[in-house]
């Protein structure tokens, strides 16, 4: 199975199964398959958090961090060369620091980037992106 990072557009669709929740449901599905992990950087994994106390209230984080960390995802770490990846593409891209470091985690990791998010559509050249 190739590689595959998500962004908290992604993970937030299959949590609150909104478009595209099914193709990361498979993506899991298969990774749990092929006994792999699905990558998320972590500047991702706190939008993640921030929104879903912001969307379900404060305090339910727990249930729903359980839940994930049940899946076969892996959070890496903003470690000194995924930040300046990370700058890198900000400077050159309209996009917000925590998308841009979802693309430089697919950069170094080769890998397919899954997401909804539009801001994406300017660094498709440089990234395959799995739109959901």
């Amino acid at each position: 199975m190739k590689s595959s990072v998500l962004d908290s557009y992604a993970v937030l669709a299959f949590l609150f199964n909104e478009g595209g929740a099914g193709k990361v449901a498979e993506l899991f599905e298969k990774a749990a398959e092929s006994d792999t992990f699905v990558f998320i950087a972590a500047p991702n994994w706190a939008e993640v958090r921030y929104m879903v106390e912001r969307k379900v209230g404060r305090g339910q984080w727990d249930a729903v961090r359980t839940k994930l960390l049940a899946l076969p995802i892996e959070i890496i770490p903003a470690d000194q060369l995924l930040a300046e990846l990370a700058g890198e593409i900000k400077v050159s891209k309209r996009i917000s620091l925590a998308d841009c470091f979802a693309a430089a985690l697919a950069h170094l990791k080769k890998a397919d980037l899954y997401t909804g998010d539009p801001e994406f559509r300017s660094i498709e050249k440089e990234i395959k992106v799995i739109w959901l």
